[in-house]
Formats: structure tokens, C-alpha cells, sequence
């Protein structure tokens, strides 16, 4: 049966609460993990709960937590904080077959305030990817090959642009996480793998040893 993630319980002030806690608590925030609520609730769209003083500082936490883990991206719901903003980057050096294959290039620091994606064409790409929030897990899941992301950006205005490759699942995992969903809900389950395992069996550059050891099938996954 299917089921549409509910909307934050939090008001705009608790939202704000919970904000000012966070960023007066003067050490990093823990990355809440798949059972919190806050991962499985729509969170609320951004529209000035926060001064842009505290949200250059919530965006500035969220990029210092994001590379402590480290990760590409984050979203607000996974500080426990349910409101619509994300920060991504990936600069991270990477095997150049891999790379090639996952269309994977660097991607510069950005704040998503709000976004939502919508797919170019018909093309998927299906890969291995994990999430800071499900601690020591890898799965496969299809996503869009290319998307077109639309965003605000904390300065307000609204902005386009397409994304392609890797770029385009990190920004469509950080956007799910806005809207209560978790990469699990779109992967080939079979494929489920713990960090040990993946890398001792499974850490190649496509998919086609897992698919064929683990009997996973091919293309996207319904969502629950």
C-alpha cells in the first residue's frame, strides 16, 4: 500500500528552537539515524523561520558536519532539523574508471533551499550508494540520469539548473531526504550490503558482479 510521508509536527517556532540549540551548543551536531522521525517527515519549506544570520550559520554547520563525516551532501533532516535545505559537494579524489563510468565529476559547494527535481528524458543509471544516515550500508538503486533541479538559493532567489551523472544523485538523495524519504525506499533490496562486505565483494565500478551474485533485478524501485 502506498503511503506519502506526513508533514513536520514542528512549528515554525519549535523549528527555530530546535535551530538556535543546535547552533548555540558550541560542538557538531550527531547525524540522526533511520528511526528519527525527522528522516520520515516532509519537511517544512523554508520561508524565513530562521534570520539570514542564523541561516548562514545553520548552512555553515551543516558543510563543516558534512565533511567531518565525510559525505557529498546533507540535509537539515538529518540534524533533526525538519526544514527544507540541503548543502552538497564532492571534491573527493576518486578511482578514474570509476569516475568514468559513474560520470562522476567535482561538484562545488552549493545550498539548496527548497528544491525539487524533475527528470530529463528517460535514461537511469544504476549504482551502489549509501547514506549518513543508515551507518555501514550500501545499496543499488536507479535513479534519473539526468535531472533538472529547481531551488532557492539563501540569498532568495529562486534558480534551474540540470545535473547529470553523479551530480544528479546527490542532489536527488538530498532532495528525497527533504520529503521523508530514504535511499532504501528506492534500492534494489537484494542488493542491501554492509561496508565489509561491499568492499570485499562488491567495490567495482558498475554493478554487474552484485546484480549477478546477489540476483538483484534491473530499474527503479516503487516507492512503498
Amino acid at each position: 500500500m502506498s503511503q506519502n510521508p506526513p508533514e513536520t509536527t514542528l512549528s515554525d517556532e519549535q523549528i527555530r528552537e530546535t535551530v538556535e540549540r543546535i547552533l548555540s551548543a558550541g560542538a557538531l551536531p550527531p547525524i540522526v539515524q533511520a528511526g528519527h522521525p525527522a528522516l520520515r517527515q516532509r519537511a517544512a519549506a523554508f520561508d524565513g523561520q530562521l534570520s539570514p544570520e542564523e541561516l548562514d550559520r545553520l548552512i555553515a554547520l551543516m558543510r563543516q558536519v558534512m565533511h567531518e563525516a565525510p559525505g557529498v551532501g546533507l540535509a537539515a533532516p538529518q540534524l533533526g532539523i525538519p526544514l527544507q535545505i540541503a548543502v552538497v559537494e564532492d571534491q573527493f579524489d576518486v578511482d578514474p574508471e570509476a569516475a568514468a563510468l559513474r560520470k562522476r565529476s567535482p561538484l562545488e559547494f552549493m545550498a539548496l533551499l527548497n528544491p525539487t527535481y524533475t527528470p530529463v528524458g528517460t535514461e537511469l543509471a544504476s549504482f551502489y550508494e549509501g547514506c549518513l544516515s543508515l551507518n555501514g550500508l550500501q545499496a543499488v538503486v536507479a535513479r534519473p540520469e539526468r535531472v533538472l533541479l529547481e531551488f532557492q538559493v539563501p540569498e532568495g532567489s529562486r534558480v534551474q539548473r540540470e545535473f547529470a551523472g553523479w551530480q544528479a544523485r546527490i542532489v536527488q538523495h538530498e532532495t528525497d531526504h527533504l520529503n521523508g524519504v530514504l535511499y532504501v525506499d528506492r534500492a534494489q533490496l537484494r542488493s542491501l550490503s554492509s561496508n565489509a562486505e561491499y568492499a570485499a565483494r562488491w567495490a567495482e565500478p558498475g554493478i554487474a558482479k552484485a546484480r549477478e551474485g546477489l540476483g538483484f533485478g534491473d530499474g527503479p524501485t516503487a516507492l512503498p
